[in-house]
Order: structure tokens, then C-alpha cells, then sequence
């Protein structure tokens, strides 16, 4: 199960939440299967819409 702490943990270089969207797609196209948004990434540009914008992306709706 992918977990967005993970993630944020793991590419602490990131700045900003567009730069988190080809990373969760390059994992789901791995084959990852399970996507848990434990955490709100911490970023001023986070949008309202995260959860949504970021499930779709994983989901594959969003290339």
C-alpha cells in the first residue's frame, strides 16, 4: 500500500504539490494497487481539491 507519508518522507526535496503528481503516477503504473492519503502535503499550493486531484491521478483518470 502506498501511503502519501511515504512519499513526502522519501522526496523531501519536493516544493510544491505539482511536483508530487508524476511521482504518484510513475508508482501506480508500477503496478501499486492501494493508495492512502494519510497525510496533507505540506505544501502553500495545495489545493481544496488534493484528495480528489490526487486519487484520480492514481487511478489512472489523470495522465
Amino acid at each position: 500500500m502506498l501511503k502519501l507519508s511515504e512519499v513526502l518522507i522519501s522526496n523531501q526535496q519536493l516544493q510544491s504539490f505539482e511536483e508530487i503528481i508524476p511521482i504518484i503516477h510513475e508508482i501506480a503504473s508500477s503496478g501499486e494497487r492501494f493508495f492512502r492519503m494519510d497525510v496533507r502535503p505540506p505544501f502553500p499550493d495545495t489545493p481544496d481539491n488534493w484528495e480528489d486531484r490526487l486519487e484520480a491521478i492514481f487511478s489512472g483518470l489523470i495522465r
